[in-house]
């Protein structure tokens, strides 16, 4: 719910918006300027459009961040701190966007026990973790201490892909011997930042079906989220920017930028010399990512990445979807063991709640690995989303 109206002033780092419930987060200013609108719906990566609130940026303004109270961490209750993180405005920056301090307060019967930090690339092309944990590690481990209070977990492990051991190394000078973090070097493949892979990595232990890595008393967290925590919270501020990675091979200047959250994707193109004429753009990475038709669509809060594929691409090429021949490639690639080719079949002839109910689709984490695997060019992803959202809007009826 706005806090702002067309025609006021606000400054960088100002709250903007309240949180609509539990689940929820508030918004907060991204630069100094004046509020030109509200509820002009402006267009997704999704497709549909959403209510925003439009800013006029002051453009001689140093958007220096005015709004903030400093505060001393360590003497703040757990509950104090949840408070503190949600009036942050902190979501999961890993790219699911879920609220960060819902997870400090797990359901009553579960006590997490052990955090896990994904410091796993989710996917190619992106790299903004291995430089958030380069260049903000002292904010890491403030952030993985102060989780660690408010959780009252007792260790937290990060886990790093070994083709980043110098993030490895520099995370492990700044730990402190007597807070419990540890930070172990994992196996690069793909997909390794799923946090299912990740606490089996890790842990050796198994989320269970249907279940949530609390149903073990784990929490996991991205390293971006916590990196970013460590260094609001202690000040009272809200998120307004996150490390994007601009990669591709429409891109002159890739690299990891500080884009303010509701930066139009046009405009930061523009910035890096992105051919966006005879670019494919992808908001994400390429196995998990989804392409956008418009360029006016904003940066968001989930967004890590943005990837640009020069046309024409042999991966972008409209390919002939043909019957599934049963030769099980999916089922070998799958990293949590479904049958993603019943779950197409089912989903061919949208029998999406037998797929829930009898094939678990919820378990599924949209990796991509089936549909790249596919000899017959089943887009078997778009199809699990597909049921997915059907079945959300069917329980919601209810």
């Amino acid at each position: 719910m706005p806090l702002v109206k067309p025609g006021q002033e606000v400054v960088r780092g100002e709250p903007i918006a309240k949180a609509g419930g539990f689940v929820s987060v508030p918004m907060h200013s991204p630069v100094t300027g004046v509020v030109k609108a509200i509820d002009e719906l402006v267009p997704t990566a999704e497709g549909p459009k959403t209510p925003a609130i439009i800013i006029d940026t002051y453009e001689a303004s140093t958007q220096q961040v005015l709004y903030d109270c400093p505060r001393d961490i360590n003497t703040m209750t757990p509950e104090e701190l949840v408070q503190a993180v949600q009036e942050s405005g902190m979501v999961g920056l890993g790219g699911a966007a879920f609220p960060s301090h819902v997870k400090l307060l797990p359901p009553k019967d579960k006590k997490i026990e052990t955090l896990v930090i994904n410091g796993c690339e989710c996917e190619p092309y992106l790299t903004c973790d291995h430089r958030v944990m380069l260049e903000q590690t002292d904010n890491l481990v403030r952030g993985i201490k102060m989780v660690m209070k408010a959780t009252g977990a007792l260790r937290a492990i990060i886990g790093v892909e070994d083709n980043k051991l110098d993030a490895v190394e520099r995370i492990r000078s700044l730990l402190p011997k007597e807070a419990g973090i540890t930070c172990e070097a994992v196996e690069t493949k793909y997909p390794q930042g799923g946090e299912k892979m990740l606490i089996t990595s890790l842990l050796g232990k198994e989320v269970p079906s249907g279940g949530i890595p609390a149903d073990i008393g784990v929490a996991v967290y991205n390293v971006g989220t916590l990196a970013q925590l460590g260094d609001l919270v202690p000040l009272s501020r809200g998120l307004i920017e996150r490390v994007v990675t601009v990669s591709g091979h429409g891109v002159e200047k890739p690299g990891n930028y500080l884009v303010p959250i509701g930066t139009q994707l046009r405009f930061l193109l523009e910035q890096v010399g992105a051919d966006v004429e005879s670019s494919e753009v992808v908001m994400g990475g390429p196995m998990m990512g989804m392409s956008t038709a418009s360029l006016d669509v904003a940066i968001t809060k989930g967004v890590s990445g943005v990837v640009l594929f020069k046309k024409p691409d042999e991966d972008l090429k409209h390919r002939t979807v043909y019957p599934c021949i049963k030769c099980s490639a999916c089922l070998d690639a799958c990293p949590v063991h479904l049958n993603p080719s019943m779950l197409g079949q089912l989903a061919d002839v949208r029998r999406y709640e037998e797929m829930e109910s009898d094939y678990h689709l919820n378990d599924c984490f949209e990796c991509g690995c089936c549909s790249y695997v596919c000899p017959s060019n089943i887009p078997l992803i778009q199809y699990f989303r597909i049921a997915k959202a059907v079945n959300r809007e069917a329980k919601t009826a209810q």
